[in-house]
């Protein structure tokens, strides 16, 4: 009698939805620009024979120096917290090699946080730093030309953290700067600006 009832109630009860398979990924919409649009256009700039030969971003790292942390811990947290927000990736926390008695600075304290960035984590933060972060500058009038290491990396600093739409103003402690270095495959620094350009870096004329 007791299977019988259950087996009622079983009918009777309405089953939960089935869930729903997860669809497919949807890539960064700067990464597909760079098969469809950007990759024929530098293979045929440069005359390159073989797709792998076209330059590419390899990794984005962006470092963040706090001086003031090593009098105040929380800046360093805080930093963290901010850093993250703007990546969407937990922030390394960088310590200092050697000591520096002038700046009451001892070996393996903390004095900053980075994160280094691939794959479409860093497409992604890209996108956003060209198209929503670098218009949002006072009087903006393009990012330096000579920028560039020789090797076809590019590195340039931010002033404020507040440019990045991920940060809420009401929650800033202090206006901090970092540092973006962009490493790519490019063997020289034509190749390397040819590749920004045609990403969507605004370089001033």
């Amino acid at each position: 009698m007791a299977e019988k009832a259950k087996k009622k109630r079983e009918k009777e009860e309405p089953k939960a939805p089935a869930r729903e398979a997860p669809g497919p990924k949807v890539p960064p919409r700067l990464k597909e620009r760079y098969r469809r649009e950007i990759i024929p256009a530098l293979m045929k700039r440069f005359h390159y024979t073989n797709i792998f030969q076209t330059p590419r971003l390899a990794k984005i790292v962006i470092n963040m120096g706090l001086g003031e942390a090593v009098g105040n811990a929380k800046v360093l947290d805080n930093a963290v917290e901010e850093l993250m927000a703007i990546t969407g990736q937990r922030p390394v926390v960088t310590r200092a090699k050697k000591s520096e008695a002038a700046f009451k600075l001892r070996r393996g304290m903390s004095i900053g946080c980075k994160v280094t960035l691939r794959g479409d984590r860093m497409y992604e933060f890209l996108d956003r730093f060209l198209t929503v972060a670098l218009p949002r500058i006072r009087d903006f009038k393009g990012v330096p030309v000579n920028s560039f290491d020789g090797r076809g990396n590019y590195a340039l600093g931010v002033k404020e953290q507040l440019i990045f739409p991920e940060v809420k103003y009401d929650k800033v402690d202090m206006i901090r700067g970092m540092d973006i270095c962009i490493q790519t495959t490019a063997r020289t620094d034509e190749e390397a600006r040819a590749l920004m350009e045609n990403l969507g870096f605004p370089f001033r004329t």
